[in-house]
């Protein structure tokens, strides 16, 4: 996408910025929504191994990494952002959403189901959680970049405030060491941290076949969400990865591969 930097120092651009990865072939692409501080650059080799069956777009998604900045970050507006790659790409796609990615592809299954042909659900479901994430913007807001010439300079900072070591090079991937800044739009994510932390309340169900494949460590799906996530997704399928936490995909990546693989050839 050709991208423009805005007057807020983020990105603006008709469509989330994309990474592809493989060629179109008789299957529907697979679109891969991240969550939460991530991006596409992330998912970078799990979209190459699956990109040998089938052409992989993963999106940065908005107020993220190269996509646009926008006052604005809701589930409803993040479905449509999907909605619109989708479109590009053909009309027709599976979708694999990760923590707040995946709150966004159930939301885009329940409110523009048509574009859908698979739904895999990673380690979320929709509910609301108590818990907030707004300590990682307090982290990154502190960094200090004058002190900074590379990668490792800021996760030291971010190891001095208690963040865990995993999380330091996760988040220091969403690093501009040359712009001194974060590729984040920090200041909107912390305001909208309730809905991002929410889920919205949406009539209707899909239909189409899901899986909500989890962590065997983590707490996020819970047995109690069991009856919610029928509800809305008749045909979903629960799954675990045993020894797998909330990051499953990075912990267990050739697990998760082939959990995904064997879901969307079935």
């Amino acid at each position: 996408m050709g991208l423009v930097v805005s007057d807020r120092g983020g990105y603006h651009s008709r469509m989330l910025n994309t990474i592809i990865h493989g060629e179109p072939t008789a299957n529907p692409p697979l679109l891969i929504a991240h969550g939460l501080y991530g991006s596409a650059r992330n998912w970078g080799v799990i979209a190459r191994r699956l990109a040998d069956e089938r052409q992989v777009v993963a999106v940065d998604m908005r107020n993220h990494a190269y996509s646009m900045w926008t006052d604005q970050h809701n589930y409803p507006e993040l479905a449509n952002d999907l909605a619109e790659v989708i479109e590009h790409f053909g009309g027709k796609a599976d979708v694999v959403g990760h923590s707040m990615g995946g709150k966004a592809a159930m939301t885009l299954a329940l409110q523009h189901g048509h574009l859908l042909r698979k739904l895999v659900v990673a380690d979320i479901a929709p509910v609301t959680y108590t818990h907030s994430q707004i300590q990682f913007i307090e982290a990154m807001r502190a960094v200090d970049f004058s002190a900074i010439e590379r990668r490792s300079d800021a996760a030291q900072q971010l190891a001095d405030q208690g963040v865990e070591p995993a999380l330091q090079s996760f988040f220091t991937q969403s690093l501009d060491i040359k712009g001194k800044r974060w590729l984040l739009n920090l200041d909107v994510l912390a305001e909208e941290m309730p809905k991002i932390m929410g889920f919205p309340e949406l009539d209707g169900s899909w239909g189409g076949p899901a899986l909500f494949l989890s962590g065997g460590d983590s707490e996020y799906v819970l047995p109690e969400h069991r009856d919610l996530i029928r509800t809305l997704f008749p045909a979903a399928k629960i799954a675990k990865i045993p020894g797998a936490g909330h990051w499953l995909h990075a912990e267990k990546p050739r697990e998760f591969e082939a959990a995904i693989r064997a879901f969307l050839n079935a």
